[in-house]
């Protein structure tokens, strides 16, 4: 059995791995200073925090299955290394926006959404693009056993 490397994939979900658990850390340590256990409290930094981190949750997953699925059928590409360096960078950015770095949540926001759009773009045109590309007739060939 061939083992498949996914090497974009692999480092953009370990890269997404530690992004989600240094938010995770971070809405903890408001928690502490803030005294709040569960829910927001009214506490506006702790609400920030737990909304950046809700905030990757809900996109993350797509970016990487995206990545995952266009390296798995387009193969390992510089420009897909781009992209999730640039995600990676995107997701940073947008928390720290989240607690007053001036438009470091834009730009993660942005950066995120155009990366949704042209990887989900890519990834329903890639089928089209394929189909348009493969021979008419594929011979096939037919093995009868022997005997």
């Amino acid at each position: 059995m061939e083992t498949v490397m996914l090497p974009v994939t692999l480092v953009t979900a370990g890269g997404a791995a530690l992004i989600a658990l240094w938010l995770a850390i971070r809405v903890g340590q408001v928690r502490t200073t803030a005294k709040v256990s569960i829910g927001d409290g009214g506490d506006e930094r702790l609400i920030c925090r737990m909304r950046a981190q809700a905030n990757f949750v809900e996109y993350a997953p797509f970016i990487v299955i995206l990545i995952a699925l266009i390296e798995f059928t387009a193969g390992t590409a510089t420009w897909l290394w781009v992209a999730s360096t640039l995600f990676l960078l995107a997701r940073v950015a947008h928390p720290l926006g989240m607690d007053g770095l001036k438009y470091a949540r834009t730009a993660g926001t942005l950066v995120t959404f155009l990366l949704l759009l042209g990887l989900g773009g890519y990834a329903i045109a890639l089928p089209l693009i394929a189909a348009q590309h493969a021979p008419a007739n594929d011979p096939v060939e037919v093995i009868t056993p022997a005997g």
